[in-house]
């Protein structure tokens, strides 16, 4: 599976600061010390229903991980993923009348358009689960022959106990871990499971699903979190910099793909530091595929939306909070870039050099980006009062912007 094409990244005097970050194992910020490759992997969409804002909001997130860190003349190898098959693909396949495949390929597409258009910077290698099924099958038997996991009806399932630091990722307690399980893709409540957190590693062949040949497992297709780790551990190894993803993904996501990867290794732990990104909402409820409450990027694209105002929507919100969505939002994002582009187009401009610095820290202070652009929307003002002498400064901070925040001016 091919990513997108990449933007060019402005080479900016100077150097970045090192990123400072929550990390939700240890609930403190931590100040990331990748060597000269910085690797970080984000889980990627389920192609059902691609690109909403929430989505947006979560790879924008990580694409100013990557910023940071390119600004520091670090190289960034990122790896993502497709959940190309799974349980919500097939029930919206079948709600929609639609071929699975030919579903996941289509949003897929969209999605590849959405961030180009945005300016992410695209993964080194972006995995779709279903082409990493030959890898994961012996992870799943390696597992089952070291007593990490065990069989119930032909399924195949990861026993939590096998991994002793189980819980470390999401730190919650069993009833809330149990209550989310339900909430998402987890089955606690099915008899013979010897805990009723246990995730599942091979779901057998079920009559009218697609099916993959498991070897000694049998036909059937991969569970939800080996998949992450199959392809994790192919391209960044054990102890890689950073794991990310939607906060909704702490549990079981994470938690559970730690464990997976902890017990196939003996080695801990699976990501130094997990990163996660707030929800966004609208109505008043969290923006979701099963609600239907969606604002989907391609739609703001079709509706003539400028993508650098979409970006500058989502750069208006600190990475970590929860934030409604509104036309107001957009409206303001839609103001900022034309005062923006208003102030990088005069002849000349106040000292430059202060302002990247300031970009430069807000971001290195856990992806402050509200306070990053606060220091542009300054510099801006300045420039509408004509106080500028220096004509190398609308283009430094017009490179600074396109380099550091990924918005083309």
């Amino acid at each position: 599976m091919h990513a997108w094409p990449a933007s060019e990244v402005p080479a900016l005097p100077g150097q970045g600061r090192d990123l400072r970050i929550h990390d939700t194992a240890t609930g403190g910020t931590v100040t990331l010390d990748p060597g000269p490759v910085a690797r970080l992997y984000v889980c990627g969409i389920t192609p059902y229903d691609a690109t909403h804002l929430g989505h947006a909001a979560t790879y924008n997130a990580f694409d100013l991980v990557q910023r940071v860190w390119l600004d520091t003349k670090r190289q960034v190898q990122y790896i993502q993923n497709v959940t190309d098959i799974d349980d919500p693909l097939l029930e919206r396949a079948v709600e929609n009348g639609d071929d699975w495949a030919e579903l996941a390929e289509r949003e897929t597409a969209l999605f590849r358009e959405d961030m180009t258009a945005l300016r992410m910077l695209p993964p080194e290698h972006f995995v779709g689960a279903v082409e990493f099924i030959p890898r994961i099958v012996p992870m799943v038997e390696r597992l089952r022959d070291m007593g990490a996991a065990y069989e119930l009806e032909g399924d195949v399932y990861f026993s939590v106990e096998a991994d002793s630091h189980f819980g470390e990722v999401s730190g919650l307690d069993a009833e809330t871990m149990r209550l989310l399980s339900a909430e998402r893709g987890g089955d606690p409540e099915r008899p013979g499971k010897k805990n009723p957190l246990d995730p599942m590693l091979w779901r057998a062949a079920r009559e009218g699903e697609p099916q993959w040949d498991g070897a000694s497992l049998g036909p059937g297709r991969p569970g939800w979190h080996i998949e992450c780790v199959a392809i994790a551990l192919e391209y960044l190894g054990m102890t890689f910099d950073v794991q990310g993803g939607g906060s909704d993904l702490a549990f079981p996501h994470h938690e559970m793909g730690a464990s997976h990867a902890q017990a196939l290794t003996g080695e801990h732990p699976f990501a130094k530091t997990y990163v996660h990104a707030g929800m966004v909402g609208l109505d008043g409820e969290k923006m979701s595929k099963s609600k239907g409450n969606l604002v989907f990027v391609s739609q703001l694209r079709r509706d003539d939306v400028d993508p650098a105002a979409i970006r500058l929507a989502l750069l208006a919100h600190h990475y970590r909070a929860d934030w409604e969505y509104t036309d107001a939002v957009l409206d303001e994002a839609k103001s900022r870039l034309a005062r923006w582009r208003s102030a990088v187009s005069r002849p000349d401009g106040t000292a430059a050099e202060a302002v990247v610095e300031e970009i430069r820290e807000a971001l290195a202070n856990d992806l402050d980006a509200p306070s990053a652009l606060a220091a542009v929307d300054r510099w801006a003002a300045e420039q509408e009062r004509g106080e500028g002498t220096d004509p190398g400064a609308p283009g430094l901070i017009s490179r600074a912007v396109d380099a550091l925040l990924g918005v083309a001016l």
